[in-house]
């Protein structure tokens, strides 16, 4: 099914939203980009030994009189960034009254155009079961944003997404730039590797929670057949009473604290996002205040 989200109006919203942001906060879509690798800028950053073969114009000779040892200046790399974004393509993204999938298609396409007013170059990709799929591949420029990020809209949403299997394997780049998981998160299957993973290879870490309205306060009662959209043969069939809407309750709250605490053990951002929420409450709101940024 071909959508319809990324068109004229939508996109006049996140140029006047990029606007916005860049003339009040800094922070993850603002300012000269400095990677986390060593390369040729005139910014002092650390030592290392020498070793024979290194550029002599880089030791450190008054080190040397101090400690009578060969020591190597390393130097900040100022580089393109590449912004990576993982969109979880599973059909349960399609669950609710405001479509979730929708939602995950304007954070990406926002981040997107955030990330390539700063020069970064963005990927986005499809977690589908345990795979990644590319929709589009080292975007930069305004110019290619107007041509390729209509791909969004072709996205098809079904089967499960085992984001863990899909990442670790994939090339994700050492401490170049963001990455950016946008999921329901509402899996048995593991996410923590992979979030541990890129926070490995030094990325800087989003997790995007994207919830309908309908799980987030969910009004269901009396006798009812539910059955789990990426899985036909998992059905529950129950009298909804106030107590399952409690146990409910809990149990969000629980995946809503376990996601938000790995995010924190490991230095990444979390945000939980409404699939009904605006652009600009996201963005110049709930991240505004979750100090991603500033």
């Amino acid at each position: 099914m071909r959508r319809k989200i990324i068109n004229e109006e939508f996109l006049q919203q996140v140029e006047a939203l990029q606007t916005l942001i860049k003339n009040n906060v800094a922070g993850m879509f603002g300012g000269v980009h400095q990677s986390k690798t060593y390369g040729s800028s005139c910014e002092f950053a650390d030592y290392r030994d020498y070793v024979p073969g290194d550029d002599i114009t880089k030791i450190d000779w008054n080190a040397y009189a101090r400690f009578d040892k060969l020591y190597q200046k390393l130097y900040l790399d100022e580089r393109q960034m590449h912004t990576k974004i993982y969109i979880d393509a599973s059909r349960s993204m399609e669950y609710g009254r405001a479509d979730k999938a929708e939602q995950a298609l304007r954070l990406a396409a926002t981040i997107a155009y955030l990330s390539l007013n700063e020069m970064d170059k963005v990927s986005v990709y499809a977690i589908r079961e345990g795979e990644i799929v590319t929709v589009i591949h080292s975007m930069v420029g305004k110019d290619s944003f107007v041509g390729e990020i209509g791909k969004l809209d072709e996205l098809e949403f079904e089967g499960e997404c085992r984001i863990s299997d899909a990442i670790v394997p994939s090339s994700v780049g050492y401490g170049d730039g963001m990455s950016v998981i946008i999921s329901d998160f509402l899996t048995d299957n593991d996410y923590e590797n992979a979030i541990n993973h890129l926070a490995d290879k030094k990325r800087d870490v989003l997790c995007i929670q994207v919830l309908s309205p309908d799980e987030l306060n969910p009004k269901i009662s009396g006798k009812v057949h539910l059955f789990d959209s990426e899985n036909a043969e998992r059905a529950y069939r129950k009298n909804v009473k106030r107590e399952v809407i409690k146990a409910y309750r809990k149990a969000l709250a629980y995946i809503q604290e376990h996601i938000g605490g790995i995010c924190a053990s490991r230095g990444a951002g979390y945000l939980l996002v409404s699939s009904e929420d605006k652009m600009g409450d996201v963005f110049f709101g709930r991240l505004v205040e979750r100090e991603v940024l500033k």
